[in-house]
This record gives structure tokens, C-alpha cells and sequence, in this order.
């Protein structure tokens, strides 16, 4: 659940640095989260579950 909230936040606070400077429109940000909306409810939803938790696994394992 940790790693869930995390990646949200940290997707949002990227989202909201490209609307800000123009780089991101919001209608496309909008468009970016219907998307993941609808990805959550296919039969997709597991891999990339697993594959994200895979990737903060790597990346919680680095040490600097």
C-alpha cells in the first residue's frame, strides 16, 4: 500500500510540474488519468500491479 501511495504522489506532483509549465495541458493530464482508470479495470491491472511493485522492489534494493 506504501509503494501504492507513493507512486501516486510522486505521478501527481510530476503532472502538476508539467501542467505549471506548460509542457503538460490539463486536458491531456486528464486524459492521461481516464486512461489509468481504465487500465485499472482490464485484466491488465495485475501485471502491471506486479510489475510496478518489481520496479520499487529494484529500486528500494539500491544503495547510493
Amino acid at each position: 500500500m506504501i509503494v501504492s501511495i507513493s507512486v501516486v504522489l510522486l505521478l501527481l506532483i510530476i503532472a502538476v510540474i508539467f501542467v505549471r509549465n506548460g509542457a503538460l495541458k490539463f486536458s491531456h493530464a486528464l486524459l492521461c488519468v481516464l486512461l489509468g482508470f481504465c487500465l485499472a479495470g482490464t485484466s491488465m491491472a495485475p501485471t502491471l500491479h506486479e510489475g510496478l511493485a518489481a520496479a520499487a522492489h529494484i529500486v528500494g534494493g539500491l544503495r547510493p
